[in-house]
């Protein structure tokens, strides 16, 4: 049964808006679009094709890189593209880990002269580097440079969009990238199609998106996705409030346990310890001592 609905618009932070929007054939031109305003003109995509989003890795380990996204162009480059809603602990190591798996996966058979496509991993972050809360800028393109600051290895990109840090209005958007943020943002917010969004790349999404076009079963998965996403939001917005009121390390972990603990129904043991960096067996005594 479908639950009632306040918004008209899919809010595209959710797992099911963002793999509605982004993840499917039908709609690639969507993510084709909005990948080109994040990256040069030399570097512009045509066309792409989805890939299967778990890695077959050799170990277990491996075998638990799961991407949000994970597509190729026509031309042999490979596109990590993931939603991350929560800051958690290495969040910048995960995304070097994830992005070993494209690179490995070139591997050929017997002779190989080791030539690779290139590799970028996008990151659509709901949060703020800690490292980078002082500074405006909320676009990053991340190369392998050496001690002169030039290019060593232009084949590996690392792009992540700090989307906390967008806070144009409608009327201050001024580009395609300001469009586009925007919408990520604020697309639940908006009850028509405001001007700026006459694009048909934009008429597209807004018909994809309409929450009155799904069919009662999306409609239902939609909204345990955003009861996931809005528990989440409280969870890290009561942490960041304790933290604020505790300051010590017997607090922070206090902290760290609370959101352990208002996490077990929602989240895996291990997607858990990397939200609050307990152990997988901290968090197990923290479920057992559940009443």
């Amino acid at each position: 049964m479908a639950f009632p609905l306040q918004e008209k618009y899919v809010n595209l932070l959710t797992d099911f808006g963002f793999k509605r929007v982004f993840g499917s054939e039908p709609n690639k031109q969507l993510l084709i679009d909005f990948l080109n305003t994040l990256l040069p003109s030399q570097h512009r995509i045509h066309d792409l094709s989805y890939r299967s989003t778990e890695n077959l890795g050799n170990t277990p380990i491996d075998r638990k890189a799961i991407f949000d996204l994970y597509c190729q162009t026509t031309s042999g480059k490979r596109f990590i593209v993931e939603l991350q809603k929560a800051k958690q602990n290495f969040f910048k190591d995960r995304s070097v880990f994830y992005a070993s798996f494209p690179i490995q996966e070139q591997a050929l058979k017997g002779e190989w002269n080791f030539k690779l496509a290139p590799v970028y991993s996008v990151g659509i972050l709901d949060f703020i580097f800690d490292d980078h809360k002082k500074e405006d800028a909320y676009l990053h393109t991340v190369e392998l440079k050496d001690q002169n600051c030039k290019v060593f290895y232009d084949k590996l990109k690392f792009i992540y969009v700090e989307l906390p840090k967008f806070t144009k209005s409608l009327e201050e958007l001024t580009s395609h990238q300001d469009q586009w943020l925007y919408l990520l943002r604020h697309l639940p917010d908006l009850s028509d199609r405001p001007q700026p969004f006459q694009d048909p790349v934009f008429l597209q999404l807004f018909e994809i998106a309409e929450i009155a076009n799904f069919s009662p079963a999306e409609q239902d998965h939609y909204q345990q996705s955003l009861k996931y996403y809005r528990d989440l939001n409280n969870v890290m917005d009561t942490a960041r409030e304790e933290g604020r009121q505790e300051g010590r390390q017997e607090g922070a972990r206090e902290t760290a346990i609370a959101i352990a603990r208002s996490l077990l129904d929602i989240l895996p043991v291990e997607t858990i310890s990397e939200r609050t960096g307990l152990t997988v067996e901290e968090i197990q005594q923290v479920a057992d001592d559940q009443p």
